[in-house]
């Protein structure tokens, strides 16, 4: 996890959540996990699995996976994931981005924000939103 000795810029806040997506989608969990100050990862991928392949399963393929830990052992539905908009509240210290599953926006967006620190400041989240 970088700790800036400043309050990080949107673009480098921006540059980290692109990072550490991108390790999700690749399903590289734990390094992804070292790039922010981090909340329980399996929070975050069982909303995006909900709020994307989930919704949008017809009946056998949201029922089979969602009862069990399937989706949770095979990653592959990450790939079908992207990012969207950023939105930025007004301190520039909290950020939200949209998240996309087959190019459709979902009902999901993650919520990073720069959290001060002893040494000086560090990227926290994800959080989710609904």
């Amino acid at each position: 996890m970088r700790i800036w000795t400043e309050h990080p810029a949107e673009a480098d806040v921006e540059a980290v959540v692109r990072c550490y997506f991108g390790l999700l989608r690749a399903g590289r969990i734990s390094e992804a996990e070292q790039l922010v100050d981090h909340s329980a990862v399996r929070h975050v991928l069982t909303s995006l699995w909900t709020g994307s392949v989930e919704a949008g399963a017809d009946g056998e393929e949201a029922g089979t996976d969602s009862a069990g830990d399937g989706w949770e052992q095979d990653l592959s539905w990450l790939g079908d994931l992207d990012l969207a908009d950023f939105h930025w509240g007004e301190t520039g210290s909290h950020c939200s981005v949209e998240i996309l599953y087959r190019a459709r926006i979902i009902e999901v967006a993650l919520s990073f924000w720069v959290k001060p620190v002893e040494a000086g400041w560090v990227i926290a989240g994800p959080g989710t939103l609904w």
